[in-house]
């Protein structure tokens, strides 16, 4: 029988769980505000964007080391500063002068909010009891899945009824509430320093009562920043500025496999590491690692390129695309506690394997949209995708939470966290670039067809020179049939050239994935019974 949960420790999930959301939907909460902050600032969008990049870098840099830093500063001064300095960029951000101003506070912003994740899971994590670990990855999945959805929607509402300003002053209250319980509630506890990156014996309790202060690993930091910064700005602006035909982009895709591969190096040599990657020889770890990898791709990929699709094609406003993914997340969050329950009975690698499969199902019937798609033929298979998540993301948060113990939590949410988002930025990357060469491609095709010589393409410009024939423009003369009908042709191929490129570069990626997820989960050791706490060593 499940031990009941103190209204303290509710409470405290209340208050990661609103951590969470803030900070999760303040990454694409900007997103549709861009038009208008162009406007309003006189800038162009190439400048503009840095107020996404510059908090996305920033967000990533603080990810892996946030586990560290509540070691060494402690719990509940490090995460409640960070909620204060979260909310304070924020008031920044609403009242900035230029673009300068913002984009500086928005990366502090980034700074302080990628603390709250993986923090906010360990918390939610170690408020619940051990037998009760899936229920803690489904509360804190739903806020990851409900986050992004909720962003861009949110985020329309505002900036097309109070201005683009209010998209960060909303952030004021929640934020002055959740410091406040966060200084309450959070407990400063630590760690048994012998438990370094282990789980705890059997019986015993998680926490101890005792802080781990080791030296600062400053080479490993230096490193992890540069590195990081590095390659997630290669990420960000390599499709921008035409990957490596830019200088820029090439000085920090070497400073970034150069200082990463050091980090490597680095952190296996010495005694007290900032990121312990000694961790990837536990095999779970290593294999839930990479799904999560796998995950980020698809969540964050599928998110970018159905947009897309749907503004051109269709003709959708950003509001209506946000809402597009409602369904699905509401699917995705009530899903998540019936796959909690099901964790203490089942294999998680089943679990995992169904939401893979389903995912994967799901991507291939989103890549079958056409321009003769509606909004109702979209909806099954978003739905499927927001619940397929669902089974991804529970098993492989617990399956990987319950291999430690203490502050070795925050680590391991740490990197499940950068994994997703590095997932995400790889997978937004490689789409924009390979999209653009399969329309290309497609146009390239259609034109070539579109000859004086097709019979099918001289009927078709025929058959629309006629639809223009007795209208005003042409009985005054000053239009032309012919000319109409080869733009009409032309925007055609164009519409018809995305739709192909779309289609294919979905069906590429749904390969991929597959194959880069199955192989993780084959490396994973069978858990029979289900998770029901700390786990076997996997070696």
């Amino acid at each position: 029988m499940s031990s009941p949960i103190p209204l303290r420790s509710k409470l405290l999930i209340l208050t990661a769980v609103m951590a969470s959301l803030l900070e999760i939907i303040d990454t694409s909460i900007v997103n549709v505000a861009v038009p208008t902050m162009m406007g309003n600032l006189g800038t162009t969008l190439d400048e503009i964007s840095w107020v996404i990049t510059g908090y996305i870098i920033a967000n990533a840099i603080v990810l892996p080391i946030a586990g560290w830093m509540s070691e060494q500063i402690g719990r509940k001064v490090y995460y409640t500063s960070c909620i204060v300095l979260f909310t304070i960029a924020s008031v920044a951000c609403g009242v900035a002068p230029n673009l300068s101003v913002l984009v500086i506070f928005r990366v502090i912003q980034g700074l302080a909010g990628g603390a709250l994740l993986p923090t906010s899971q360990a918390l939610i994590y170690e408020a619940f009891p051990v037998e009760q670990a899936g229920m803690a990855s489904a509360l804190y999945g739903m806020s990851v899945m409900i986050g992004p959805t909720v962003g861009p929607t949110l985020g329309g509402y505002l900036t097309d009824n109070f201005g683009w300003r209010s998209i960060f002053n909303i952030n004021i209250p929640i934020g002055i509430v959740v410091a406040i319980l966060s200084w309450v509630l959070v407990e400063d506890v630590g760690f048994d320093p012998a438990l370094h990156g282990k789980k705890a014996p059997e019986g015993q309790k998680r926490l101890m009562p005792t802080r781990n202060r080791v030296p600062v690993d400053g080479w490993g930091l230096a490193l992890l920043v540069v590195g990081i910064a590095s390659i997630q700005y290669v990420l960000e602006r390599g499709h921008t500025e035409d990957w490596f035909d830019s200088r820029s982009i090439v000085i920090c895709s070497i400073l970034g496999v150069v200082c990463l591969a050091s980090l490597i190096w680095w952190e296996l040599k010495i005694k007290h590491p900032i990121l312990n990657l000694r961790n990837f020889k536990n095999s779970t770890f290593r294999g839930g690692v990479m799904l999560m990898f796998a995950m980020g791709c698809m969540l964050y990929g599928l998110v970018f390129i159905v947009p897309i699709f749907v503004s051109a094609i269709q003709g959708l406003t950003a509001t209506q695309t946000g809402e597009l993914f409602i369904p699905g997340a509401l699917a995705s969050a009530a899903m998540m506690p019936f796959i909690g329950k099901q964790l203490r009975k089942r294999d998680p690698r089943i679990l995992i394997l169904v939401g893979l499969l389903g995912l994967g199902a799901a991507a291939v019937l989103v890549g079958r949209f056409d321009a003769m798609t509606s909004t109702e033929g979209m909806f099954w298979p978003l739905l499927l995708r927001g619940a397929a998540m669902a089974y991804l993301f529970v098993p492989i948060n617990t399956m990987v939470l319950t291999q430690f113990s203490g502050a070795a939590i925050g680590q391991a949410a740490g990197m499940l966290n950068l994994m997703r988002q590095i997932g995400g930025s790889i997978a937004i990357a490689v789409l924009s670039t390979v999209f653009q060469q399969f329309r290309d491609q497609g146009y390239g095709n259609l034109i070539n067809h579109t000859t004086w010589f097709d019979p099918q393409a001289v009927a078709a410009l025929r058959g629309i020179e006629r639809s223009f024939h007795g209208k005003l423009p042409m009985e005054l003369g000053i239009g032309s049939a012919s000319r109409e009908g080869i733009k009409t042709l032309y925007y055609a191929a164009q519409k018809q050239a995305f739709v192909l490129g779309y289609q294919k570069v979905l069906a590429v990626g749904v390969t991929v994935f597959l194959v880069i997820s199955l192989l993780p989960l084959a490396m994973m050791k069978p858990q029979r019974g289900g998770v029901r706490g700390p786990v076997p060593d996997a070696h």
